[in-house]
């Protein structure tokens, strides 16, 4: 019984071409056409694993589903338990072509006997891969890139909530689409994933197939409206990143692309929190002092970032990223402090609590040169948010007084600093309909009180000062228009012009 199951298994074949050979010999085929299944990557890259697959045996070949051609079963393949060590890769391979199968899975009822033995010979995958003992060879990692491309690498049909995002909706109220296939995909990509970190991928080999095309289809599938799907896109590439060295800048550059069209073109994207959360880790081992390539993509894309209207979807882990970049380099805080100036919200009350947040965790990470570099603009703005008529947002203004390292930035600037804010909190405890508010900006006098009182109390005369002027120049206005108002009704006659009260000519006439 041994003998007639191996006796239906493949030789070893040798390179990729001899192997196409073989299949189109046994059918009887032209070897041009015995590759049936559509490419999965770049036309343009002819290198085997890039361009056309041949139909595995055992499978025949079905209608074209989802850009791939559609394979079913028509033998079992037996276990790895069943057969020699020397001819459990072969059998692997074997196992991998028959998962090349893509079925639908919109409609449950079809292919049932056919989408369990799929799942199961997946599962089988899983476990080899786990389990490997030896270098992957250049046929395994070749078949391994051809199945994934085949299952993964597929067109999204468009959803009616497609442009949500761009017409300020909050997806996060929205329940995700669940794609119908992920029964198949999640081990796909389980699969995929122990074969990325598996000790027994040489990087050096398995780099020729995945390649910058393979990677970027990858970054591609980061859209997906599934998050569970988004959730192992991120963990493969992540490792992805951490094994090809040679692919970094690549992958870096990459997310720069996505992340320009997201900004400036589209503002639609699913996958900008997964990226976001792969590049706080990135940014984390930078080494210093920071190339000029990874401040550049600080200016030119974390802070842009902030300015699409769904931010609220991804602002942690941007948050996060920022930070880092003023941790690594304190000399960065100006740049990062004007630019959310730049983007701050006018009317968004709630993205506003987001970014006061955000620059109290900035400005922990700032030190004295960089902070009095920045300062007066910022106080400017946090005065306005002071006044907010929104309790939230005059709140989180006045919580970063509870900041400590804040706290004492301020101090040692106070005198440039309170005459900017002294008006704002002034017209809090008169004013203000919280009380919460009103408590918190007592506090904050009291705390610059206590620091100089001298000065306090020059700055609450230069208040009552000011004050007293802007009543006077607003009787002046109001008088003007009560003079103007009783020009305008009175009814000129012959020899007085309009502008010339009392019959009187006017003195520039003349």
């Amino acid at each position: 019984m041994i003998k007639q199951i191996l006796g239906r298994l493949p030789r070893k074949p040798g390179k990729a071409g001899d192997s196409r050979e073989a299949a189109a010999a046994g059918n009887g085929t032209d070897p041009s056409n015995s590759y049936s299944v559509a490419r999965s990557v770049d036309p343009g890259n002819k290198r085997a694993g890039n361009g056309d697959y041949p139909v595995p045996s055992g499978v025949t070949p079905n209608p074209v589903m989802n850009g791939a051609v559609v394979y079913h079963s028509n033998e079992p393949l037996p276990a790895f338990k069943d057969v020699p060590a020397s001819e459990k890769q072969n059998l692997f391979v074997k196992k991998v072509n028959l998962c090349c199968a893509v079925y639908d899975f919109a409609d449950p009822t079809k292919n049932l006997k056919e989408k369990e033995v799929k799942r199961q010979t997946l599962m089988e995958l899983v476990d080899y891969v786990t389990s490997a003992n030896g270098k992957f060879s250049e046929v395994v990692m070749l078949e391994i890139t051809k199945m994934v491309s085949i299952n993964l690498f597929r067109s999204s049909s468009p959803t009616p909530r497609e442009n949500k995002a761009i017409e300020g909706v909050d997806l996060e109220e929205d329940e995700p689409l669940m794609d119908p296939a992920w029964s198949h995909l999640q081990i796909v990509y389980e699969v995929f994933l122990r074969f990325v970190a598996s000790q027994e991928t040489d990087a050096k080999l398995a780099k020729r197939y995945i390649d910058h095309s393979f990677i970027l289809r990858l970054l591609d599938l980061f859209d997906s409206e599934d998050p569970r799907e988004r959730d192992y896109l991120k963990t493969i590439l992540h490792r992805i990143y951490g094994k090809f060295m040679v692919h970094r800048p690549f992958i870096r550059k990459a997310i720069n692309n996505i992340f320009y069209r997201f900004i400036f073109e589209t503002e639609k994207h699913n996958g900008v929190a997964e990226l976001l959360e792969i590049l706080g880790s990135i940014i984390n081992g930078f080494a210093l002092p920071l190339k000029e390539e990874h401040k550049l993509f600080l200016v030119r894309a974390l802070i842009p970032l902030h300015k699409p209207k769904c931010v609220s979807m991804y602002h942690q882990q941007l948050s996060y990223c920022i930070t880092q970049f003023v941790e690594k380099d304190c000399k960065l805080a100006d740049t990062v402090i004007r630019g959310l100036l730049k983007y701050w919200p006018v009317t968004n009350s709630s993205k506003e609590v987001m970014f006061l947040g955000e620059l109290e965790e900035v400005l922990e990470a700032t030190q004295l040169a960089e902070f009095q570099r920045c300062m007066v603009p910022l106080f400017r703005q946090i005065a306005r948010s002071m006044n907010s008529s929104h309790f939230q947002v005059a709140e989180r203004a006045l919580f970063l007084w509870n900041n400590d390292h804040i706290e004492n930035l301020i101090k040692q600037n106070y005198k440039v600093l309170l005459p900017i804010i002294y008006p704002a909190l002034e017209r809090n405890s008169r004013d203000h309909w919280n009380q919460a508010v009103r408590s918190l900006t007592l506090n904050v006098r009291k705390i610059f009180s206590d620091h100089d009182s001298a000065f306090f109390g020059e700055c609450v005369q230069r208040f009552n000062d000011e004050e007293l002027k802007q009543e006077e120049s607003d009787s002046k206005r109001e008088a003007l228009w009560k003079r103007l108002e009783e020009m305008a009704t009175s009814k000129p006659g012959k020899n007085n012009p309009l502008g010339a009260p009392n019959g009187k000519p006017s003195q520039a006439a003349g």
